[in-house]
């Protein structure tokens, strides 16, 4: 069974809340045009599906998440934006519903928390129409770079690493997607990247923020600790690391992400 690295504690939600289809699947855009259907494996609290359905209305589109917690934030998104979007529960390994029932399958960020991404993109691909295309981002952590040099941050790295391979992910899962692709015998792909920077004052502020909670009050730091990896000792170095990268007014991050739309 899959264990989800974050979590759904706030300062992760803070996070997932922030994303959109402009900053998070800007590749997929150009693919999309009214009358579309689109399935959204792992949305959270729904900005971007949210986001995505405005784009391809009135095509239905519809958000997955394995767990609950989100959903209910993910309704109330899509009723005050008045776009129609179906939430529900739902096991990426097995999506229930028919082969070839939607234009589009989108999943960002999911692919590097799963036991068997391979088998993921396979029935992805299934529930994919003819000519449709399985649009794919992830995040490859050991790419993540940042000014000025923080111990604290090259710590936070290694650990999250540690932590996420002992739940069997892959947090540099990025630069991997072509080979779980052609894993999965998806040959038709394009591969692109994109990068996440946050260098203003009030990107710093949130962002580290955001990973500060998530150091100390989130599954991260709970699996850390039980995993014998991390004390909360030193998770409040880590959280303290990002507070003082964030105050720091010449500070920097960028987040490369690898991207993949697979024709099927």
């Amino acid at each position: 069974m899959d264990t989800y690295t974050h979590g759904h504690a706030e300062p992760v939600l803070q996070s997932h809340r922030w994303r959109t289809a402009e900053n998070s699947a800007g590749y997929l855009l150009a693919e999309l045009r009214p009358g579309l259907d689109v399935l959204d494996v792992g949305c959270g609290p729904g900005t971007i599906t949210v986001d995505l359905a405005a784009r391809v209305g009135p095509g239905r589109v519809v958000g997955l998440d394995v767990a609950s917690a989100p959903l209910t934030e993910a309704r109330e998104l899509a009723a005050r934006t008045g776009v129609d979007v179906e939430f529900a529960v739902g096991d990426g390994y097995a999506l229930d519903f028919p082969d070839g029932s939607f234009d589009v399958v989108h999943a960002h960020q999911v692919l590097q928390h799963l036991t068997d991404p391979v088998a993921a993109l396979r029935e992805m691909a299934r529930v994919c129409r003819p000519g449709g295309v399985v649009a794919v981002r992830d995040v490859d952590y050991a790419a993540t770079t940042w000014f000025p040099a923080a111990p604290g941050l090259d710590r936070w790295l290694e650990l999250y690493g540690q932590v996420a391979r002992h739940n069997d992910a892959e947090p540099d899962a990025g630069r991997r997607l072509v080979s779980w692709a052609h894993a999965a015998g998806l040959r038709e792909v394009t591969a692109t990247t994109s990068a996440w920077c946050f260098a203003s004052p009030a990107e710093r502020e949130w962002w580290g923020r955001s990973w500060a909670g998530r150091a100390t009050s989130s599954a991260f730091a709970e699996q850390a600790v039980a995993y014998g990896l991390a004390t909360p000792a030193q998770l409040q170095e880590i959280a303290d690391a990002w507070l003082d990268w964030a105050a720091a007014e010449d500070g920097w991050l960028g987040m490369l992400h690898g991207e993949l739309l697979i024709r099927v």
